[in-house]
């Protein structure tokens, strides 16, 4: 059935990935009750526009995930790619009868195959990354007359002859001779310190992707519905609230906004009041 998701639904990013970040965003969250209705018709009947609607509707996730993986040089529409991947397996074997919300779900498989493009994709230590560094790698090779380390007296030949200071000779020497460390723990190993298995550096295990993107998708909600609601009030009244409540560096008083409108304190005061219950009311509406 993941196939057939992939084959019915072009989820990759193409084009502009900051369009079809933006893209994502706009799609709306679905309530509960609707996923549920959704992910029952799925289970039942294998309805596509269900899962299809499931799907759409967690992209957000997915790059929220993916953008936690930016710092191992890999391409951000690749890693959303993947996270997809994982997020229609995710919708292939959700149960509604559990319980769950399907984004407390799906997290594991999205992050699971993001994992697994990351260790195809990535190698812990590259050994030349420059023009430079590349030349001397070769060259190093060349100039080895034993095995084993070169001493102080070889490595001021080497760098001699080919140009470079010394402390780039035994930079180039420590990569050439260092191993690539195992990403992941071997399913035997019974050690207890796993301190130094750079996969457990791959993901931040403490913070709840779910409920950062909720609370993000929440204040863009939130900000929206205020700056619809200040657009009811007059002028005079939305730049009293401006000043008394939104502007965060230099709040006015209400004997700042008397003088300035020519009225007393106590008037301020009463537009003040009207213009917040006002906005409560097209918030709350």
């Amino acid at each position: 059935m993941t196939t057939d998701f992939q084959r019915h639904f072009a989820l990759v990013p193409q084009g502009s990935l900051e369009a079809y970040i933006q893209a994502v965003n706009t799609i709306p969250v679905l309530t509960a009750e609707e996923e549920k209705s959704l992910a029952e018709r799925l289970q039942d009947g294998g309805d596509l526009s269900s899962a299809r609607q499931l799907i759409m509707s967690h992209l957000r996730f997915v790059v929220h995930i993916a953008k936690s993986y930016a710092g191992y040089g890999l391409p951000q529409a690749d890693l959303i790619q993947e996270g997809n991947i994982g997020l229609m397996k995710a919708v292939k074997r959700f149960d509604p009868k559990v319980g769950v919300r399907l984004v407390s779900f799906a997290v594991h498989w999205i992050k699971a195959e993001i994992h697994e493009y990351v260790l195809r994709n990535w190698r812990v230590v590259k050994v030349a990354t420059t023009k430079a560094q590349r030349k001397l790698f070769f060259n190093l090779r060349k100039s080895k007359k034993r095995l084993g380390w070169f001493n102080q007296q070889e490595v001021n030949t080497v760098a001699e002859n080919l140009g470079v200071s010394p402390a780039e000779v035994l930079e180039m020497e420590s990569r050439m001779s260092g191993q690539d460390q195992a990403f992941d723990l071997a399913s035997d190993d019974d050690d207890k310190d796993t301190s130094y298995s750079p996969v457990h550096y791959l993901e931040d295990k403490s913070s709840d992707v779910a409920y950062q993107v909720e609370e993000a998708d929440w204040e863009q909600t939130a900000n929206r519905r205020l700056q619809a609601a200040l657009a009811t009030l007059d002028e005079r009244s939305q730049k009293i609230i401006q000043a008394r409540w939104l502007d965060e560096d230099d709040k006015s008083t209400l004997q700042t906004l008397a003088d300035e409108y020519g009225v007393s304190a106590e008037r301020i005061r009463q537009l003040e009041k009207t213009a917040l219950k006002k906005l409560k009311t097209a918030m709350d509406a």
